[in-house]
């Protein structure tokens, strides 16, 4: 069903309602607007406030004192700043511990207290003991008191603990909380009526997308020309806008969602179907991206090779419009190193070859395809982004190769044991001579400490620009998601349907 004009008149003038809020002038205690911006981000509304919300957590952070002895409040603050990019030293927590570094008993049982303070201490950076500290002692207390505490708070506890604010997506973290804000007998109803109203039409605009994109993927009919490969249309659009959900990167979305399809086949190509000799002429094709060459290829080939030729083709007519045709160019090379590291790992496999894992690290980390997609993703939004920052970003700058460690090794982690190739658990094993459980504790503390290094680089100064922090931040996001308990693109029919329904099939219920 459409959205009415009325509706959408509604939602502008509700905008306008909560814009004035952000904008009256500040008390003398800054929590109430530190909890206006915590509402009105968590219920998926804070994009088309950005400059105000911006602004407001600056003043708070160079005018507001840290005398509060609130909890809540104080990791509330902290958390909220450093999403900002701004730093607040960690030593606000000190006042909670004891002579002997332990959390004081006065705060055990100060249960919204605690969840702040664990959503906050997931922004920590390397070296930041207390938060350490914080993290283990509030996650093993939220799990104690599950039993104990009521349905809407039980509710957030569980969702926290499953996936943190930090790690959450836009949308899925929307969908859930407006539900549990509405059970809240304190809620502000014109702000829960926006962030529902809202949700909708941002959907409407995503069903509109998909149908679209459902046409081209009908075209192509790989299911039926390239049954080997996995057919995931939909799975490959829920994860782009897991990356940019807002209305005007519609374009983005379309062409990102043929990028990421065409890529996953291409993995399915090299990794389950292809012979040595036909890849190692589909390589040298696509390095030289020459369409002329196309008859060389086996008839399977020839079928993807034109439609990812057709997509980069496309792409550069819609950069074109937009002044950014040399960003094409970098997001096409990205895909053929992609695609080179393939071909490496399938030699590996055909020649029975066992790397070491460095080797495997190196070669991995670019088959995971975040690089690509990061590089891709930047080529086709509508921010400006200059040659020199393409550049920087493939220099493997920090930022980039934080997310890309926690993106290889959470996929390698969900889908050990459930696929025979080999991985950085198998290859660790090997090298260490390790037991899994001890590779798998390894892998999972380097992951940890890859989330420290991405934090550390949301942090001003800071050498990326917001555009492609954002990009590099959501694609990581992203992963957590789809691999936090067990590969959700490869097995699609777990809870990956549940959230695709959430966000884009099931609207909210509006109030007449």
């Amino acid at each position: 069903m459409e959205i009415s004009v009325a509706r959408k008149e509604e939602h502008e003038r509700q905008k306008g309602e909560i814009r004035n809020l952000l904008l009256q002038s500040d008390e003398d205690d800054s929590t109430p607007k530190l909890e206006l911006i915590d509402l009105i981000q968590r219920l998926g509304v804070g994009y088309y406030f950005e400059k105000e919300i911006g602004k407001t957590l600056r003043c708070i952070h160079d005018t507001d004192s840290t005398k509060n002895n609130d909890l809540r409040a104080v990791a509330l603050r902290f958390r909220l700043l450093r999403e900002e990019g701004l730093h607040v030293p960690c030593d606000v927590f000190s006042k909670f511990v004891d002579e002997e570094g332990n959390f004081k008993e006065s705060i055990k049982n100060d249960v919204e207290g605690i969840l702040s303070l664990y959503e906050a201490s997931n922004y920590a950076v390397d070296g930041e003991e207390i938060l350490e500290k914080a993290l283990e002692f509030c996650s093993s207390h939220l799990g104690s008191l599950i039993t104990n505490i009521n349905n809407s708070l039980l509710t957030r506890v569980k969702d926290a603990l499953n996936i943190p604010i930090r790690k959450t997506l836009n949308r899925l973290g929307a969908r859930k909380f407006i539900s549990v804000y509405e059970e809240d007998d304190s809620h502000n109803q014109k702000l829960l009526n926006f962030a529902k109203l809202d949700f909708n039409l941002v959907q409407k605009i995503h069903q509109k997308e998909l149908s679209h994109l459902t046409r081209w993927w009908k075209e192509l009919d790989f299911a039926n020309k390239l049954p080997f490969a996995r057919d995931r249309l939909v799975e490959c659009y829920f994860w782009i806008v897991g990356v940019h959900f807002e209305p005007h990167y519609g374009i983005a979305r379309k062409l990102l969602t043929k990028v990421i399809y065409m890529g996953s086949v291409l993995d399915d190509i090299y990794d389950v179907y292809g012979t040595l000799d036909e890849l190692t002429i589909y390589t040298t094709i696509l390095r030289r991206w020459d369409i002329s060459a196309i008859d060389q290829l086996p008839p399977y080939m020839r079928i993807h090779f034109k439609a990812l030729f057709d997509v980069y083709v496309e792409m550069e007519d819609e950069m074109g419009k937009l002044g950014k045709s040399y960003a094409v160019e970098y997001g096409k090379a990205e895909m053929i190193r992609m695609a080179e590291m393939y071909f490496k790992e399938a030699e590996w496999s055909f020649k029975g070859y066992k790397p070491s894992m460095e080797e495997y690290t190196k070669v991995a980390l670019l088959s995971s395809g975040y690089v690509m997609l990061s590089v891709n993703s930047l080529a086709v939004i509508n921010d400006p982004i200059s040659k020199e920052e393409f550049d920087w970003v493939l220099s493997e700058p920090p930022l980039l190769m934080a997310s890309s460690i926690i993106t290889r090794l959470m996929d390698d982690l969900a889908g050990y044991g459930g696929e025979e190739k080999l991985s950085a658990v198998h290859y660790y094993m090997l090298e260490y001579g390790v037991s899994k459980e001890e590779a798998f504790a390894e892998l999972r503390k380097q992951v940890k400490n890859a989330w420290k290094d991405l934090n550390k680089q949301r942090l001003e100064p800071r050498e990326a620009s917001v555009p492609i922090l954002t990009c590099v931040d959501n694609f990581t996001r992203v992963i957590v998601v789809m691999y936090s308990d067990g590969n959700a693109y490869d097995n699609s029919k777990t809870k990956t349907k549940d959230m695709i329904k959430s966000v884009l099939v099931d609207p909210f219920m509006l109030s007449s």
